[in-house]
């Protein structure tokens, strides 16, 4: 099934969303003008390496540029290949516009960077000994379905559904795509770049644990940053 549209119209022009979208095809553009050993080195350093994150954490030298702590952010603009980016932005182009729009251009950056980093955290905290590097936009994105869901549960979903070489479009509840979005999700670790990664399990694949952590962070930080607010007319920034 693909998400096509949502019903629910938005007040504001998203510019964050856009330029979130934007700021992640460039980067993926970039990858894929790197060389295998070159692509597995950037990763490396730009993703979240665990193992090299409980280092820093416990005062060890770590081989890097820049602090580690700042791959919980820059991690969140790779992708480990075509279907890991491309379901990761048509998710965030429905959904995230609307969030945008309860919050405001400013905390909804604020909200996406957070949640994104949170869900790596909580990875990390549970393979805190892994040496394989954990990227993508997904927890961010999970971040944003908590906040979606949480505030939309009602919203139709246009939806796409491959029949044989038929295709129907049906109209679905919004939380109906919370499951949908996890199952997606584990067919991005079978279509990735030629290079070992964490897309968003251990040894290589999904991080379910990143997942779940941006989306019960998302549905924690949207209500406190105004997801509920009582005007929805207001001029928000």
């Amino acid at each position: 099934m693909v998400p096509l549209r949502d019903n629910n119209p938005v007040k504001i022009t998203p510019y964050v969303t856009y330029g979130l979208i934007a700021a992640n095809l460039f980067v993926f553009l970039y990858e894929l003008s790197l060389s295998p050993r070159d692509l597995e080195s950037f990763f490396y350093t730009w993703a979240v390496v665990p193992v090299q994150l409980t280092a820093s954490f416990s005062g060890f030298p770590v081989n890097q540029p820049f602090p580690e702590w700042l791959t919980l952010f820059s991690s969140q603009f790779l992708h480990g290949g075509f279907l890991h980016i491309a379901g990761n932005m048509l998710f965030l182009w429905i959904f995230g516009n609307n969030v945008e729009d309860r919050l405001g251009h400013v905390k909804y950056l604020v909200f996406y960077l957070a949640c994104g980093a949170l869900a790596a955290l909580t990875q990390w905290f549970f393979s805190s000994g892994s040496n394989v590097p954990s990227l993508g936009a997904s927890g961010a994105i999970a971040g944003i379905m908590g906040a979606y869901i949480l505030r939309f549960p009602q919203a139709e979903i246009l939806t796409l559904i491959p029949l044989g070489f038929f295709f129907w479009t049906v109209r679905v509840p919004a939380f109906f795509f919370l499951g949908f979005w996890f199952v997606q999700q584990a067919l991005y670790g079978f279509v990735s770049l030629d290079t070992r990664m964490n897309i968003g399990m251990e040894g290589g694949g999904i991080a379910y644990w990143a997942h779940a952590g941006g989306f019960v962070f998302g549905a924690i930080l949207g209500p406190l940053l105004g997801l509920f607010s009582a005007d929805p007319n207001e001029r928000r920034y």
